[in-house]
């Protein structure tokens, strides 16, 4: 990549591209099996409260690989922990045709979540203790970028439903083996220093890490909340509203490229004018986008602008998030942050699709957005009381 920073690479370039094509991969799985398994839940004619909870499944999984992720970073090493999370990806997949039904379909969405979860802790740390912080919001946004394509194409895969049930998921495990074969035979063992063992133990460091960064570790829920709500709810939304199946794929669609065009420029900008002020003004826009969907009815020019729009300022928050708290932090809390951020992005992502569901159940299907956007404009509320003092010398 032209232009790249030298040194967010391991040991050689092709490391690293390595490294980005597994990134891709989570992205492509969640972006396609949310959807993917919402949609053929609802025409089995399962309920959207007992779908979402479903969708939430996902990431329970990941919630629990967060647990333990720092410690067999620690203990296995970044290539194994990398190589786990691919097996566990790659030997559920084919299992979703072979053995249907919800339950089944539960606790293969955990061990994909867990999978998933562990490729993503291991890149995101790795790329955050090798980035200088001049660099820092540019380089997590080329990560966050290579999510966002994995997960904003991966709904384009709903199509293959077409030539039979099985074939979305046989083919997301043959990229998967792929990527694997990759890994195994060209991915260099790397371990990055993380600077001297700090003198917290057990939850005392992640009392340290709220105290100086928790307005940077809000932005990991919200991202979580947000993806997991559109890929497990908006399909039982849009159809319900009238909209094809089609039509959602593009939208869903939608909000993934809004994400990659403003990525960059996000990042860039926060690394200018600084994190707090960017992420304070699009958790407010992106939440008053987000709240105006519902008046776009069934209109799919209307609902693609919004969702490329709304996409496109909060695609970024996880990583401007982590780019905060990075530099809020000392570089041994980073790992620690990481696991929060983790915790707080699987949180969100269980929350998500249950609240979601259960409004549209009991409620109104719009709560789904008049909820997503409250949340993201509070949001940046809170933003004016965060004063940003840095833990770099305690």
């Amino acid at each position: 990549m032209k232009g790249m920073n030298v040194s967010l690479l391991p040991r050689s370039a092709f490391s690293y591209y390595i490294l980005l094509g597994v990134v891709v991969m989570a992205g492509l799985s969640q972006g396609l099996l949310l959807p993917l398994l919402s949609i053929l839940l609802e025409q089995q004619g399962v309920s959207a409260s007992v779908n979402g909870f479903n969708s939430a499944s996902l990431y329970i999984g990941s919630f629990a690989m967060t647990l333990v992720a720092e410690r067999l970073v620690g203990v296995v090493g970044f290539k194994k922990l990398l190589v786990g999370g691919l097996l566990m990806v790659l030997i559920a997949l084919p299992l979703f045709p072979l053995l249907p039904g919800v339950r089944t379909w539960f606790v293969l969405r955990l061990i994909i979540g867990a999978g998933d979860s562990a490729l993503n802790y291991v890149a995101q740390l790795w790329v955050l203790l090798v980035t200088p912080a001049e660099n820092r919001g540019r380089n997590l946004s080329l990560y966050g970028m290579s999510y966002g394509i994995g997960f904003s194409v991966g709904p384009l895969g709903i199509g293959l439903v077409d030539y039979g049930d099985s074939v979305p998921f046989l083919a997301l495990a043959l990229l998967f083996l792929l990527v694997l074969i990759f890994v195994l035979r060209f991915l260099l063992a790397y371990k990055p220093e993380s600077g001297k063992e700090h003198t917290d133990r057990g939850f005392a460091r992640f009392s340290k890490v709220y105290r100086y960064a928790w307005f940077a570790l809000i932005p990991a829920f919200l991202y979580g909340y947000m993806e997991a709500s559109l890929n497990g709810n908006f399909p039982v939304y849009g159809l319900r509203i009238g909209l094809f199946k089609e039509d959602v794929a593009l939208l869903m669609l939608s909000v993934g490229i809004g994400g990659l065009i403003l990525q960059l420029p996000l990042g860039m900008l926060s690394d200018r004018f600084g994190r707090r002020p960017i992420l304070i003004g699009a958790g407010v826009c992106g939440g008053l986008l987000f709240a105006l969907v519902p008046l776009a009815g069934t209109s799919l020019w209307l609902n693609t602008i919004l969702f490329l729009a709304a996409g496109g300022l909060v695609g970024s928050f996880y990583s401007l998030g982590m780019a905060y708290a990075a530099d809020l932090l000392p570089k041994a809390l980073i790992p620690s942050a990481n696991v929060v951020a983790s915790f707080h992005f699987s949180a969100g992502s269980m929350l998500g699709p249950t609240i979601g569901g259960a409004g549209m159940q009991h409620g109104s299907p719009f709560l789904l957005f008049l909820l997503m956007g409250s949340a993201y404009m509070l949001f940046g509320a809170f933003g004016f009381f965060f004063k940003g003092r840095t833990a770099k010398n305690v």
